[in-house]
């Protein structure tokens, strides 16, 4: 009995030393001073510390434990994976195939039960379909919105952002949360595309587009 439970604890503790792996992920967004580019740890823990923060924004109520249980878990993946920038169409392309596979390995470091409930969470991020994966799906577009407009659209010159992109990204994002989406529409993109970080490519205008 006691060394079922050891094993089990040296598996969880596995598991907890690959995540350490997230904080050599490097992402395309900016931190809010553009001194240097964010982690995946980094990513995650904001969104969590969004969802305690943003949760009653929510179109419907929510599990929160279940949402920060998700963006905590949903980049995991990208140990293996690497980070897909979000406009990176070759990498967009292979994206679900890798982290499928990543998926596979990385959650069976656990012990069986909690690797089931890790890798449904994930799951139901991926899905998108559930309140609290719509909310978790907002954050994560929200989030890097809210860096990149406050480092002066930095990674959005740099890549060359165009508003439709933008658009198309954020095309379910009202579905978390439709206030959080109006917020970013107003706030962080409509004053980047008149200054130019973000290009306007839309045929009746970025403004009239909003």
């Amino acid at each position: 009995m006691e060394q079922k439970r050891l094993s089990r604890l040296e598996q969880q503790m596995a598991f907890a030393g690959e995540l350490d792996g997230l904080k050599q992920i490097g992402r395309q967004t900016y931190l809010k001073d553009a001194s240097r580019k964010e982690n995946d740890a980094e990513h995650s823990w904001h969104l969590a510390l969004m969802a305690l923060l943003l949760q009653e924004y929510a179109n419907e109520p929510i599990d929160l434990l279940r949402v920060i249980s998700m963006v905590l878990l949903h980049d995991v993946v990208e140990l293996d994976a690497g980070d897909t920038y979000a406009y990176d169409d070759a990498g967009n392309a292979t994206k679900r195939e890798r982290e499928l596979a990543a998926a596979d390995r990385i959650f069976q470091l656990l012990p069986k039960d909690q690797a089931k409930s890790f890798r449904d969470i994930w799951d139901e991020f991926e899905a998108a379909e559930s309140i609290e994966a719509k909310f978790a799906h907002t954050l994560d577009n929200i989030q890097p919105m809210m860096l990149n407009a406050a480092s002066d659209g930095k990674a959005w010159r740099e890549h060359g952002v165009r508003l439709s992109q933008i658009l198309g990204r954020n095309e379910h994002t009202a579905e978390g949360s439709g206030q959080l989406w109006e917020y970013g529409k107003e706030q962080l993109i409509s004053p980047h595309i008149q200054a130019g970080a973000i290009i306007d490519d839309t045929k009746s205008g970025g403004m009239e587009k909003l």
